[in-house]
């Protein structure tokens, strides 16, 4: 079973950056095409971005689709979600999820395997 640990969350001002990292362990992370996903206080979890199981296709949802970058480095088992020009209304505590079903990219909550256990960013104004 695949271990999901995120990090790189933090504090940052309106108009910074951050790079969020997840690191699995327990299994190969290659085999998984991954998403992150999001959730604010008293809002419903959302879709931030994906990548397919190859590397080959992102896909972002619009409220960051031009501010952020998924990535992946299989060698290091570890996905990286950077964004940019940061708001806050991005604050929020950010999840990694690992779907070993598609090889696509998916944006459903429900069709992820494996979860991290998440990371604050807080985006002062």
């Amino acid at each position: 079973q695949v271990q999901l640990v995120e990090s790189g969350g933090g504090l940052v001002q309106a108009g910074g950056s951050l790079r969020l990292s997840c690191a699995a362990s327990g299994g190969t992370l290659s085999s998984y095409a991954m998403g992150w996903f999001r959730q604010a206080p008293g809002k419903e979890r959302e879709f931030v971005a994906g990548i397919s199981r190859g590397g080959g296709t992102t896909y972002y949802a619009d409220p960051v689709k031009g501010r952020s970058t998924i990535s992946r480095d299989n060698a290091k088992n570890t996905v990286y979600l950077q964004m940019n020009s940061l708001k806050p209304e991005d604050t929020a505590v950010y999840y990694c999820a690992a779907n070993r079903r598609y090889s696509a990219v998916r944006s459903e909550g429900a069709l992820y395997d494996y979860w991290g256990q998440g990371t604050q960013v807080t985006v002062s104004s």
